[in-house]
């Protein structure tokens, strides 16, 4: 068995300034650290149990195929918190037939990142025995 001990995703975005603007300032994600020089440096955000790393310049966005999935404790909130901070919702927060509530934005590049929040009564929190 592999033993993960951290996990990482990697953006190569086509404006860095405004990605780091957007993750950093709007988003409002902590830096974990930051490397190299100039416009192009890296800046490695953390994300609950992971990084985001922003580094690098691509020529072309994300590929559509590519999405962003993070928890959030209370996606209401979460949306007040954006909208103040100037970032649009595409799609407010909506009790899925799932049961979980799921709020979407996008980053500069249009990659799609859904805000998820866990209800205290979904499955996904019953831990047996506990």
């Amino acid at each position: 068995m592999v033993h993960v001990l951290s996990s990482r995703i990697l953006l190569r975005p086509t404006d860095p300034e405004r990605s780091r603007a957007f993750y950093g300032e709007q988003f409002g994600l902590a830096v974990y650290r930051e490397f190299g020089a100039g416009p192009e440096r890296g800046t490695v955000y953390f994300l609950g149990g992971g990084f985001l790393e922003v580094s690098g310049r691509s020529e072309t966005p994300p590929a559509p195929a590519t999405r962003l999935w993070l928890q959030v404790a209370d996606a209401a909130a979460a949306q007040d918190e954006l909208r103040a901070k100037g970032v649009e919702i595409v799609r407010p927060p909506v009790k899925e037939p799932w049961g979980l509530v799921e709020m979407w934005i996008a980053d500069p590049d249009g990659t799609p990142i859904v805000l998820v929040e866990v209800p205290a009564d979904h499955p996904m929190r019953y831990r047996p025995g506990i």
